[in-house]
């Protein structure tokens, strides 16, 4: 009996740290119905303060999640206020809650789920585009890509169904190609250093011939395209659903671009940050977004006062030298030069 009594405590005390750090929303539901376009982050917050924190709140962790598709629209999410974890039942299975009510039973077709319809952790229109295009090309990247080098009867500007005819189109990567333009350069604001370029996705095209000067017909235009425009292949298929948690180390990235070319950005904004996978960064790691503290005159003398907190950014594709991160929760808009760093 008492070396029962050990292992449950054993068993509990994560669930007991867990309880400590997470705070439940004061307004907070006992349940709720997932519905169609929730994602894990949108359902957490429903319940808690920190939503990020959402494999902890549904007691788990990230050696034990290996693919977050098990949560699906008509879920009947339980909030257990004793343990401050979520738990998952269904409208018919009152027994899932023990804070739950007596509900009727009634005979119902069962629908099996699909994985395409199970809830993503963050929003995937939001980060769709940047997973599927370069839209960050390294040093190295630019000097062997293909270069288009000629139009048909010499065009100045391309669409749509218009020939391309391109250099440097190697035969063995394939027929399908993205077309971009580079854009400014990414340079670390702390050390000067080249961390790559920012590019322009202008469109998709398709090789009709192989050759030293290969014949490309576009097929998708979303700008003008003109000659010196670079082509890249298509980026493979990534991981959309991934597990929040903070970084193991202390990182201390800068902001150094906001899609648009803006000099601010709110929520739902894609970042980029000077840190990348050399730097320990990886998909799901969140980072607090730090705006530098004002200096004020104290007895005569210059006074920092500390960083401000104001929000979180959510990194969901990293380069070798940088990174994107989705802006999840803000109260200030994000500029440029502001920190994210290790919450």
């Amino acid at each position: 009996m008492q070396k029962f009594i050990i292992s449950l405590i054993c068993c509990l005390l994560p669930i007991f740290a867990w309880a400590d750090t997470l705070q439940i929303r004061p307004n907070a539901p006992d349940r709720y119905v997932v519905v169609k376009g929730d994602t894990l982050w949108d359902i957490s917050a429903k319940f808690f303060k920190d939503p990020w924190k959402w494999p902890q709140i549904w007691g788990m962790n990230k050696d034990t999640i290996k693919d977050p598709h098990w949560i699906y629209p008509g879920n009947v999410v339980y909030l257990d206020r004793a343990t401050g974890t979520l738990r998952i039942g269904t409208a018919s299975n009152p027994s899932s809650s023990p804070n739950a009510a007596v509900e009727k039973l009634s005979p119902q077709i069962r629908i099996l789920d699909r994985d395409h319809d199970a809830i993503s952790s963050i929003s995937p229109r939001d980060i769709e585009p940047f997973l599927s295009r370069p839209l960050v090309i390294e040093e190295n990247g630019l000097a062997g890509a293909p270069v288009l080098v000629g139009t048909y009867e010499q065009r100045v500007i391309l669409g749509t169904n218009d020939i391309a005819y391109v250099k440097n189109v190697p035969e063995n990567k394939g027929g399908l190609w993205q077309i971009y333009r580079p854009g400014k350069k990414l340079i670390d604001p702390d050390t000067n250093e080249l961390l790559g370029y920012e590019v322009l996705y202008l469109g998709d095209a398709e090789v009709e011939k192989f050759a030293p000067v290969s014949t490309l017909r576009i097929t998708k235009a979303l700008q003008e395209i003109n000659k010196g425009d670079r082509f890249a292949q298509p980026a493979g298929e990534l991981f959309t659903n991934y597990i929040p948690r903070a970084p193991s180390d202390q990182i201390n990235a800068r902001v150094i671009s906001i899609y648009g070319g803006v000099s601010q950005g709110g929520q739902n904004t894609i970042i980029t940050l000077n840190k990348g996978r050399r730097d320990g960064l990886e998909n799901g790691h969140v980072l607090a977004l730090y705006r530098k503290g004002e200096v004020v005159t104290d007895e005569g003398k210059p006074l920092a006062l500390p960083d401000v907190w104001y929000g979180l950014a959510f990194v969901f594709r990293t380069f070798n030298k940088a990174s994107y991160a989705l802006v999840m929760q803000t109260r200030l808009p994000v500029e440029l030069l502001d920190s994210a760093k290790t919450p």
